[in-house]
């Protein structure tokens, strides 16, 4: 018998490619797609070729350059929730579950680990939730004020996967090399139940 189930395994990796889809998305948001940073671009590159921008001409360029990448943050974004239901419901798969069983009888470390999952299930979570209220805010009756506020807590726990992610594949390598020799091909096959 597997240790992961086939549908465990695939919402994993859909899952890590998702997320990583979002990190992607943000990191150009905030790089070189900045709005901020491009607005100055073009207006002095149009400068150079004679032509004036005012100020907000130009944000509204820029944002425009960008808008075709932010809309995959949207569609990633609707991808994660429906990974986080496809979560809740793997939870109460032998697979899905068998990580919280017995939590007594682990180790202090395993605990913190398992714990530390359960919090950035957490996370995603609200992540998911308010990421689909910012963009319905309008259906949800809510004002653009309200709405901004729950972007700028929404950029702020997005703070946390970005942490996550990197001290997650840390300590699958190290996993991996010390007591747990086999923890990534296990999530590619299945593994077998000891």
């Amino acid at each position: 018998m597997k240790k992961w189930r086939l549908d465990f395994r695939l919402w994993h990796w859909v899952h890590a490619a998702v997320i990583l889809g979002l990190l992607g998305t943000v990191f150009l948001r905030k790089t070189f797609l900045s709005w901020r940073t491009n607005s100055e671009l073009l207006t002095q590159k149009l400068a150079e070729i004679d032509l004036s921008v005012t100020e907000a001409q130009a944000k509204v360029l820029a944002k425009a350059i960008r808008a075709p990448m932010w809309e995959w943050h949207i569609i990633l974004g609707y991808a994660l929730a429906a990974l986080v239901v496809w979560r809740i419901i793997l939870f109460f798969t032998d697979s899905g579950k068998q990580n919280y069983q017995n939590l007594k009888s682990e180790s202090f470390h395993k605990k913190m680990v398992k714990i530390g999952y359960i919090g950035i299930y957490t996370i995603i979570l609200f992540m998911s939730i308010s990421g689909l209220v910012i963009h319905f805010y309008e259906v949800l009756g809510l004002t653009k004020e309200i709405a901004h506020d729950i972007k700028e807590i929404h950029e702020l726990v997005f703070n946390a996967i970005l942490i996550f992610v990197p001290l997650h594949i840390i300590g699958v390598i190290i996993a991996e090399n010390q007591d747990e020799k086999g923890i990534i091909s296990d999530m590619i096959n299945g593994g077998s139940k000891s």
